[in-house]
């Protein structure tokens, strides 16, 4: 019997460090979107258009994809513990600079501190958990990380939002920035130290990207992930005056995009190994299929509930196996590679961020989701034909 007690308190020793990289990805996730949930209010405020208040989203994106890869090369050689814990505390410290911002610049100046940060946690965190997996358990450990991305749009970005809407978006910011330091301690006391990859340079970069279906990987990510943004990045005014939804529904309904990456982690844990094939090509073709049905799903709740059941589920399938595949193609270097996967990724965020709002001033805001099903067509003819075949086995 107390064999059986060790053992059960060693196996939850075993993932006390997982759950505090989710914790991680939780918050992350929560202030990366939370502008997304606010931005009437911040516009509000500022007394500046939502289309203006936009390009805090895309200004963010482009900074993370501008430093994704220097970052990583500079600090590739940081043990990663120490490196976590760094880039935590200036994620933390940027918040408090964000919920004290008395003007629009000095929001946009503390959200990139926020990117800055965001820039090495993604290229690092999904490698270093599959490195601190207990044994065979690497899909699983991935799926706690996306597990901590949809915990963020189920709790994290509506309650931020309601938080925001109730005593003010700043207040959301200040929480979030209170929140971080708790993680930060958590993550203090039990992630392990493991050392950091080996000094990468960009004259290394040529054969990094000679890997088979490392090129076509980035290629669909960046136009899926533009595709999504063009229409995720204004799903509030969206559901707001296009399918004339209320406050209170519309936060519901983005708490089931949430729901839906839960249902997707679990999904992918289990099938992933048997069906990669099958998950990206579900993950591209249903992302494609949200979009084109955003508007006419607009014509009752029900109906917007479905759209985003499919829309909520792809996009998790997407997230998972994309970053799933750059570590099983790239077995060294795989930060660096992650630091070009996320640094990409958030190209697709501005660019889709800035394409929305171009829509929505020039033509209207119920017309995202047809500009972005456009984009999305070529991510799936790219995928479908050019990456898939170049896949590792």
């Amino acid at each position: 019997m107390q064999n059986i007690t060790i053992g059960r308190r060693s196996a939850v020793r075993e993932w006390l460090p997982l759950l505090a990289l989710t914790f991680s990805t939780f918050i992350f996730n929560t202030s990366e979107f939370i502008p997304i949930g606010l931005l009437s209010d911040i516009a509000a405020d500022f007394a500046i258009t939502e289309s203006r208040a936009g390009l805090m989203i895309t200004i963010y994106a482009w900074v993370v994809a501008l430093t994704s890869l220097p970052l990583m090369l500079l600090v590739s050689g940081v043990e990663s513990k120490r490196l976590m814990c760094g880039i935590v505390t200036l994620f933390a410290v940027s918040h408090i600079i964000s919920a004290l911002s008395t003007g629009y610049w000095m929001l946009m100046a503390s959200r990139i501190g926020v990117a800055c940060a965001h820039a090495i946690f993604w290229s690092i965190v999904t490698p270093l958990a599959v490195k601190i997996a207990p044994e065979g358990r690497k899909a699983a450990a991935l799926s706690m990380i996306v597990a901590g991305s949809s915990i963020a749009m189920i709790v994290g970005l509506p309650m931020g939002r309601a938080i925001g809407i109730a005593t003010g978006w700043r207040n959301t910011f200040l929480i979030i920035g209170l929140i971080s330091f708790a993680v930060l301690l958590f993550l203090s006391l039990v992630l392990p130290r493991t050392e950091g990859e080996k000094a990468f340079s960009f004259k290394q970069l040529p054969e990094l990207l000679k890997i088979p279906a490392l090129p076509p990987l980035y290629l669909v990510t960046v136009l899926l992930v533009t595709a999504h943004f063009t229409a995720y990045s204004y799903i509030e005014p969206f559901m707001a005056q296009t399918a004339g939804l209320k406050e209170s529904t519309i936060t519901l309904l983005l708490t089931l995009f949430g729901i839906m990456g839960l249902v997707g982690s679990v999904i992918f844990s289990r099938y992933y190994e048997r069906h990669r094939s099958l998950l990206m090509r579900l993950a591209v073709i249903g992302i494609c299929a949200g979009l084109f049905l955003l508007r006419p799903a607009a014509w009752s709740v029900q109906s917007v509930i479905a759209m985003l059941a499919l829309w909520g589920l792809s996009y998790t399938f997407f997230g998972m196996v994309f970053q799933s595949e750059v570590i099983r193609n790239v077995p060294k270097g795989t930060s660096v590679a992650m630091s070009i996967y996320s640094g990409i990724f958030n190209v697709g965020i501005g660019g889709g961020a800035l394409i929305g709002g171009l829509v929505c001033s020039g033509i209207n805001v119920g017309a995202i989701g047809y500009i972005g099903g456009i984009i999305s067509i070529a991510a799936c003819l790219a995928c479908i034909m050019y990456l898939q075949p170049r896949l590792k086995k």
